[in-house]
């Protein structure tokens, strides 16, 4: 029998430890005298690389990396950078849209772009919801779009004409009347969103229904890994969220055009015929300012205190003077007052040399 095996005695200690549920100390082994080793050296004196590994090896420790394989990650690193670059700019435009469309000021945060799967996504969410389902022509498939009760609620209000302030959660579906306005909001979002995505894939993107409770919805299976995009709304004092929910199948197929180097590359390509004509009719529909400016002048403030009706005042600008006509604030043409079918209206009569 060699040194390094165990006696029968040693065998049935360990055994009896392990039903205990204990783990004994090794036995203790006499220690061998440790023998010097001279490193081997060349004809310079120089150490040998084969000592010097040997002197390593005890240094070096093997890396694990968990895998946890309820979440498998299909979705390359440079594809989800691709994805957070891509939705950025929803953020921005959909936050300047909406605060046009409600009068009032609208924050949208890009929060975060994960990988999960859909049952992950969906225990996830608020029940009852506006739980938006979406058909992305050309693509395969649904997406979802889900907007908390927080935030539906905080934007009727304010299409209503209230203050929008926070209040007690709803717990109760949208009405159809409310879903309708809510709707607004969401077809906002498919615009950016179908901008957004023009360098990739040419998208229709059509609201299918509206339900109310995510659970009863299944699009894909539970386990199916999903791309979750999501948007925090600040609307006063009111916050909520935007999920944007997308099926890695529906969009696999594209994963060269969501790579880091091939979104950058695919969208520099060089101008074409077609390309040109679209910037040119949109600049053409594109509208603009135009003021005329009559005359300009200063006034003391005791003056301007006393203005009332009927008082005339007088400037520094000569009667037979052209007047300056500026487009966008800047100064463009010489222009001549008068009028044209009953309304007022200048007369171009030349450039205002920069």
């Amino acid at each position: 029998m060699s040194e390094d095996s165990m006696s029968q005695s040693q065998v049935e200690n360990l055994l009896r430890a392990m039903e205990q549920g204990n783990t004994p100390s090794p036995v203790a082994k006499p220690a061998k005298p440790a023998e010097a080793v001279a490193p081997k050296r060349s004809t310079s004196g120089a150490v040998e690389p084969a000592a010097v590994n040997t002197m390593r090896r005890g240094s070096t420790k093997e890396r694990v990396t968990p895998y946890d394989f309820k979440r498998p990650e299909r979705v390359g690193k440079e594809q989800m950078r691709a994805m957070h670059s891509l939705h950025e700019s929803i953020a921005r435009n959909f936050g300047a849209l909406v605060s046009g469309m409600l009068r009032t000021m609208i924050e949208v945060k890009l929060l975060s772009v994960d990988q999960m799967t859909y049952s992950e996504f969906v225990f996830s969410l608020d029940n009852p919801s506006c739980f938006n389902i979406l058909t992305p022509l050309p693509l395969e498939g649904n997406w979802i779009l889900d907007i908390a009760p927080a935030l539906s609620y905080a934007v009727i209000d304010r299409m209503l004409g209230g203050d929008a302030e926070p209040g007690a959660m709803i717990r109760r579906p949208l009405t159809e009347i409310e879903n309708r306005l809510v709707g607004r909001l969401v077809t906002a979002f498919l615009v950016q969103l179908h901008d957004a995505w023009r360098n990739v894939v040419m998208l229709e993107i059509e609201v299918d229904r509206v339900e109310s409770n995510p659970q009863l919805v299944q699009i894909v299976p539970p386990n199916e890994v999903v791309i979750l995009v999501c948007f925090e709304v600040t609307l006063g004092k009111n916050r909520g969220m935007i999920n944007l929910c997308i099926p890695f199948n529906t969009v696999e197929r594209f994963n060269s055009q969501l790579s880091n180097n091939g979104w950058v590359g695919y969208g520099k390509t060089k101008p074409t015929e077609a390309t040109r004509q679209t910037i040119s009719d949109n600049v053409d529909v594109a509208a603009v300012d135009l003021v005329v400016t009559l005359a300009r002048s200063k006034i003391r403030t005791a003056d301007l205190l006393d203005l009332n009706v009927g008082d005339v005042i007088t400037t520094e600008q000569d009667v037979s003077a052209a007047l300056e006509l500026s487009v966008q604030g800047v100064p463009k043409f010489n222009a001549r007052p008068g009028a044209f079918r009953g309304k007022k209206a200048v007369r171009i009569e030349g450039l205002i040399n920069p």
